[in-house]
């Protein structure tokens, strides 16, 4: 019985022991990261839509991945998108949709995550108007606040009127922004309607201040409005950048796969103490409200499924001439090579 008893002692204490030996042991054979400080790019961190970017920074898991990154928060995924083209970004938190458009242009963008399944993207009319506006086409001639021109806020509105035949020039187009000024831009009056994200149109909501038209926030209202799946916040970097880092790649990507897994056991309490306190708009209980509106557009798995990608061509197609005529590989437009490998799929 003793000689059983010291067994089981030798060997919890060699477990002990190997434990820590095996973890550094496979930490000194990872290849370093080929570039491990990094300028990350987004168009308004704020945002519900870009949730996943906060975590994984405020949870450490960027460090964990010996990743050094420095965040520019843009008004809206337009001027973020140009910041990786003109060089000034090494990745995106962005659209899925600029990985598509950008290959019509002849550049090579790929998105390596997905981060939302659904654009999470609500057109909202200001209250005094609701009445008149009974389809999108009665939107013509209004003043709609988007967070910045050419950003997915933008394109979620071109699709909703061109389901109606109107184009992007029947309305006027006006960034607002991310946060509270956009909120200011509807209360004091500058706008007719707004195409924006939470918690803005939560806020907006619970004030009474609008009334919703269109909500892209669950699977329902997304087969209803834009026929199943649609990708929505991915990761994305320049081609070249991942063929030259792969390592790099796959540390930003195990961090957002990591936080990914962490949103779905997260309670909405969890999530409100994690992000900075601004993000509340000094309410803390419409952060909890926005975020449980927004929880179904997580994506559980970080890839994209083909019938998404396809989805999101077809938006675009419907309202973007530039794109009626683009011969899309859409393949080439994600790269699942990294998230499988986070997920212990490769």
């Amino acid at each position: 019985m003793k000689i059983s008893v010291l067994a089981v002692a030798a060997a919890t204490a060699l477990a002990a022991f190997a434990g820590p030996v095996a973890a550094q042991t496979a930490t000194q054979t990872a290849p370093a990261p080929e570039k491990p400080k990094l300028v990350l790019g987004v168009g308004g961190k704020s945002l519900l839509y870009y949730l996943p970017l906060t975590l994984a920074e405020r949870l450490g898991y960027f460090k964990e991945q010996g990743l050094d990154v420095t965040i520019t928060d843009f008004g809206g995924g337009a001027k973020s998108l140009q910041s990786l083209i003109g060089g000034s970004a090494d990745v995106v938190t962005g659209a899925y949709e600029h990985t598509i458009r950008m290959q019509a242009k002849g550049q090579e963008i790929r998105a390596v995550t997905e981060l939302g399944r659904f654009p999470g993207i609500v057109l909202a009319v200001r209250k005094d108007k609701a009445a008149a506006v009974k389809s999108f086409k009665d939107l013509k001639g209004m003043k709609i606040g988007v967070t910045a021109p050419g950003s997915s806020t933008n394109f979620f509105l071109n699709a909703l009127l061109a389901k109606d035949g109107l184009k992007s020039t029947d309305v006027s187009i006006i960034g607002v922004g991310a946060g509270m000024s956009a909120v200011a831009a509807m209360k004091k009056g500058e706008l007719d309607a707004i195409s924006n994200l939470d918690p803005v149109i939560t806020k907006l909501v619970q004030d009474g201040d609008v009334v919703v038209m269109a909500d892209s926030r669950t699977e329902a209202d997304n087969e209803k409005l834009l026929g199943g799946n649609n990708p929505a916040a991915v990761v994305y970097l320049k081609a070249d950048f991942i063929e030259k880092n792969p390592e790099t790649t796959q540390r930003i990507v195990n961090a957002f796969y990591k936080t990914l897994k962490w949103l779905q056991t997260a309670t909405p309490e969890d999530v409100a103490k994690t992000v900075p306190e601004e993000y509340h708009l000094g309410d803390r209980a419409l952060y909890i409200a926005a975020f449980n509106a927004s929880k179904p557009m997580y994506s559980t798995t970080g890839i994209i499924p083909e019938k998404g990608m396809k989805n999101a061509l077809d938006m675009l197609v419907q309202f973007d001439d530039e794109m009626k005529d683009a011969k899309i590989d859409l393949k080439r437009t994600f790269d699942d090579r990294f998230v499988k490998k986070a997920a212990g799929t490769m």
